[in-house]
């Protein structure tokens, strides 16, 4: 499948509404609407004790607080890593010196492009918060089962939050 062209229909400061014409496997033609985001970066920041540290998010979409780990969307021209540094760093207040891939998502593949790059964040440093004036976030300290628990009850409902534990555990071994 492949675009032939696509109308904007809107575009915001975070994400843009294009109506897109796309080439089907069969030859056909159709059209799509589609959200466009510049993508985003997650990380599971991992202490020196093996614990996580998760955060409880306000999220107007969700009405609500959120259990996530830290995220940010993608600036033009940055790549996953780079955001991640800047997210810790905004939202919990540490750096890190071992960044390592979980791989990416997807965040809703039917009708949006976002692709939401997953990390580890290990040997943590800690620094200052900068969080941004609409930003409420309450760090958290978990163990790593204390966090799959929140996922098995239905704590944590956040996709990418929910990826990069299960990934995480996995390569661990948690899971069996």
């Amino acid at each position: 499948m492949s675009k032939q062209a696509e109308d904007i229909i809107y575009r915001g400061r975070i994400l843009a509404l294009a109506r897109e014409t796309h080439r089907l496997p069969d030859q056909r033609e159709a059209q799509f609407e589609i959200v466009q985001h510049n993508g985003g970066a997650a990380a599971l920041p991992i202490l020196a004790d093996g614990r996580l540290i998760l955060i409880r998010q306000f999220r107007p979409a969700a009405e609500g607080f959120v259990w996530e780990i830290p995220a940010g969307r993608l600036e033009p021209g940055e790549d996953g890593a780079g955001c991640i540094e800047r997210e810790l760093i905004e939202e919990i207040g540490y750096r890190s010196a071992a960044v390592a891939s979980l791989g990416f998502i997807y965040s809703s593949i039917g009708f949006c492009n976002e692709k939401i790059y997953l990390y580890t964040a290990g040997k943590l440093e800690k620094t200052t918060t900068a969080l941004e004036p609409d930003e409420f976030i309450e760090p958290q300290i978990v163990s790593l089962e204390e966090a799959l628990r929140m996922i098995e009850s239905g704590e944590i409902v956040d996709a990418k939050t929910q990826v990069a534990l299960l990934r995480y555990a996995l390569r661990q071994g948690a899971l069996t």
